[in-house]
This record gives structure tokens, C-alpha cells and sequence, in this order.
């Protein structure tokens, strides 16, 4: 592939063509009868999973695998846009159309004649045009616009914790630093030892959570990747015990907690580890 090919836009014939492939899919007479069967909600947790996918394409450094998830995550958003459609209530063009608007709209000192300095003042424009956007939104539903609009419910947990935290640090609702928080963790793992029944446990873990998001916040960690990080640890020690087990011939299933316990010290050992 030249360079030239390389940069080139895509042809619209191939994007007619993916449009024609979802009529086709979706039509009542000869269309495939699982995609005719679907509907914005079941179809919402594949478009989520593709997003995942997406990412982790990016994480894995796999162009090729990226592309075919790009691809992937184009197709759900053909496939809302087609049901859509089929609901008389918009249709691709009109979601390409949108996007298209909304990106000359928040880049002002590009396609229009304002002077934005740095990015620093360029995301203060943007979070700005994203606010008039939260509050023309909630002047349409009917409702007083908050600052804790247009955090995405279907987010990750701790994500969304994040950006919960941060939009109400916007209006000063925030620790000023990491210190008390601790604190706050401690009284919440104290609530929840002191919890007597299973709501209140679920309860009071998510307190807890929620605490420890925060820290990670005022710390500058992403919780999300911090806990990607120690899955992926836990998985490479377990599947180091099991390798263990299997080169001495012995049951991972019949061993006791205290054999399997040694043996994650060892695994912590010989990776040079003193702590968990």
C-alpha cells in the first residue's frame, strides 16, 4: 500500500455499500432473522463491547487488529443509524451531518476566526460549548440543567465515578487534598465491617469504592488502569502457581489455601517482589 493510498479518504461507494449490507440485513423479507430481531437495547451491549475491543487493539499495539475493530465499531453505529431510520427518526446521513456540525461548532479557531492561544484555553472553550450543549439539552427534556449532566450511565463503574467526582470538583464540591481521604476510607471500611445485612453491605461497599476512586483522583491515577494492572499481575503469578503444580505433577485443585498461599510467595519471590 503506497502512502498516497494510505491517506486517502475512504471511497463512498464503500460506505453505500456497508449501508446496503445493513438493509439487507434488516429487511423483514430476506434479511438475516437474528439482526431483524434487534433493537437499540440489545443491540447497545455489543456496540459497548466493541468499544472495548477497540481499545484493546490500541493497547496491544495491533494495527491490523485495529482496523478490523474500527471497522467492527463502524458497523454498530450503522446498525443504530439503520433502525433509526427505520423509525423515521434520523438515518446515517443525517448522524454524519451532526457530527460534522458539532466539530466545526467547538473548533471555532479553526474554521472560523477566533484565537484560541494554547490547549489549556482551548479545552476551557471546549468544556464551555459542552456545557451550553448539556443545558440546551436539558431545556428540551423540560428540567434544570446540573452540573453532573452527560455522565454516560452505561460507563464503566469506576469511570463514571471519576467523572462524577470531577464535575462536582468543578463547583468546588471536592477534598482540597488526598489526605482526608484516607480517613474517609477508613471510616467507610469501618461502616461496612459494621453492616448487618446484605443491602446494607452492598451499600457501604460502594461507599467504599467510591472513596477509593477518589483518592485515586487526587493521587492522578486511573483507577480503571490500576486495576487492569493488578488483573493482569494476579493472572501472570496464577498461571506462574499453576505451571508450578504441573511441573512437580501435583492437583492445583487438591492443594490447601496454606500450600497455595506458599507457592504465590514463591511466584512474588522470584519475580524480585517483597509486596503484594
Amino acid at each position: 500500500m503506497t502512502s498516497d493510498q494510505t491517506n486517502a479518504p475512504p471511497d463512498a461507494g464503500d460506505i453505500e455499500r456497508l449501508l446496503e449490507i445493513m438493509q439487507r440485513l434488516r429487511a423483514p423479507v430476506g434479511g438475516c432473522p437474528w439482526d431483524v430481531a434487534q433493537d437499540f437495547a440489545t443491540i447497545a451491549p455489543y456496540t459497548i463491547e466493541e468499544a472495548y475491543e477497540v481499545a484493546e487493539a490500541i493497547r496491544a499495539g495491533d494495527m491490523e487488529q485495529l482496523r478490523g475493530e474500527l471497522g467492527d465499531l463502524l458497523f454498530q453505529v450503522v446498525f443504530h443509524a439503520r433502525m433509526a431510520e427505520e423509525a423515521g427518526s434520523f438515518a446515517f446521513a443525517d448522524v454524519v451531518a451532526a457530527i460534522c456540525d458539532k466539530m466545526v461548532a467547538r473548533h471555532p479557531h479553526i474554521f472560523a476566526n477566533l484565537t484560541i492561544d494554547d490547549a489549556a484555553a482551548q479545552t476551557k472553550a471546549w468544556e464551555v460549548y459542552k456545557a451550553e450543549e448539556r443545558a440546551a439539552l436539558a431545556a428540551r427534556q423540560g428540567r434544570a440543567p446540573s452540573v453532573l449532566d452527560g455522565v454516560a450511565l452505561a460507563l464503566p463503574a469506576l469511570m463514571r465515578a471519576v467523572k462524577l467526582q470531577s464535575r462536582a470538583a468543578r463547583v468546588g464540591f471536592d477534598w482540597a487534598e488526598a489526605a482526608p481521604i484516607l480517613d474517609k476510607i477508613a471510616e467507610e471500611s469501618a461502616e461496612l465491617v459494621a453492616a448487618e445485612t446484605p443491602e446494607r453491605r452492598i451499600e457501604e461497599f460502594g461507599d467504599l469504592l467510591f472513596s477509593v476512586v477518589n483518592l485515586a483522583r487526587h493521587l492522578e491515577i486511573d483507577p480503571e488502569e490500576a486495576l487492569r494492572r493488578a488483573n493482569t499481575k494476579f493472572e501472570r503469578r496464577f498461571h506462574a502457581i499453576e505451571a508450578r503444580f504441573a511441573a512437580t505433577s501435583r492437583d492445583l485443585a487438591a492443594a490447601g489455601l496454606d500450600e497455595l498461599e506458599a507457592e504465590w510467595q514463591a511466584v512474588k519471590a522470584a519475580e524480585g517482589k517483597t509486596t503484594p
